[in-house]
């Protein structure tokens, strides 16, 4: 593996949707009731798209740290606990992420309201105690709870904000409805690695709950898009009925396997969860930016 390769996989592509896929359905919302901020936009995409990425480094680097991942993790491999990777490489990707994510924070702040700036402040601390310090927040049962908060309610509501100046019910509608499908991202990664973590003491939502009820917490998750989609849709008109469609299979697949899949195979779930909130958002978002 090159070191190039290393820092691919430290990017985690896999999680990505879930930073860009929030900016787009908000943004697409705002623009059906024909407000819109391209400079606003591009800020708070770049803004999202970073902060992942500090999430990502400092999982990463905390973990290793802790003794999390090892040789038996059965998530992607990482560079840093396989050596190819040195963790002050590591700590300035993470500086300069996190440095691109303020600055973009700040500029989008001083443009729209700052207010966004004790929200985009909040996002930067959580993305550095999430796995990190005394205290990391997910060994605390706490990690798909902030997802929801962050990847969904911010995020979608948020973007909706920097081009209103204005907050609705369909948007928070809209917010859940990506920041349950995050959550259940999150959920099925900490499924996988619910045997490495509590062995670590990294006391994850699935260790507390046990693979049983975690397996049914994500059909609940799943569940919960298209009944919050109708909720906004209930006739099913213009073409409404088109973003459930195109889920719909992957939705009845995840639901089926993550009944009987284990470990590793576990990847190919996250990855497909990831897939659903994105073909989700794209094709929500272009309903929205050609219907209204």
């Amino acid at each position: 593996m090159s070191n190039l390769h290393a820092w691919f996989l430290a990017l985690r592509p896999k999680t990505l949707p879930a930073s860009v896929a929030p900016i787009l359905l908000g943004s697409a919302l705002a623009f059906s009731e024909g407000y819109f901020n391209t400079t606003a936009f591009c800020l708070a995409l770049i803004c999202a798209f970073f902060l992942q990425l500090a999430v990502n480094f400092a999982n990463d680097l905390f973990d290793a740290q802790k003794g999390v991942d090892t040789k038996k993790r059965l998530g992607p491999l990482r560079g840093l606990h396989l050596g190819l990777i040195q963790s002050d490489q590591l700590k300035k990707g993470l500086w300069l992420v996190l440095g691109i994510a303020l600055v973009s924070g700040f500029l989008l702040a001083a443009m729209v309201s700052w207010w966004l700036l004790v929200f985009g402040l909040a996002s930067l601390i959580v993305a550095l105690v999430y796995s990190g310090g005394p205290y990391p927040l997910a060994s605390y049962a706490l990690g798909e709870l902030l997802v929801l908060v962050f990847f969904g309610w911010l995020a979608v509501m948020g973007s909706y904000f920097i081009h209103t100046h204005n907050l609705t019910l369909e948007s928070f509608v809209y917010a859940t409805l990506v920041g349950l499908l995050s959550a259940a991202i999150m959920l099925v990664n900490n499924l996988r690695d619910c045997y490495t973590d509590a062995t670590a003491g990294k006391k994850t939502l699935v260790v507390y709950l046990g693979e049983r009820k975690s397996r049914a917490l994500y059909r609940l998750l799943l569940l919960a898009a298209p009944l919050l989609h109708w909720s906004q849709n209930p006739r099913m008109d213009d073409w409404a009925w088109l973003p459930l469609l195109l889920i719909a299979p992957l939705l009845f697949l995840l639901f089926r396997r993550i009944g009987h899949l284990e470990g590793k195979e576990l990847n190919r779930m996250l990855a497909l969860t990831s897939l659903t909130l994105l073909i989700y958002s794209l094709s929500q978002s272009l309903l929205l930016l050609l219907v209204g």
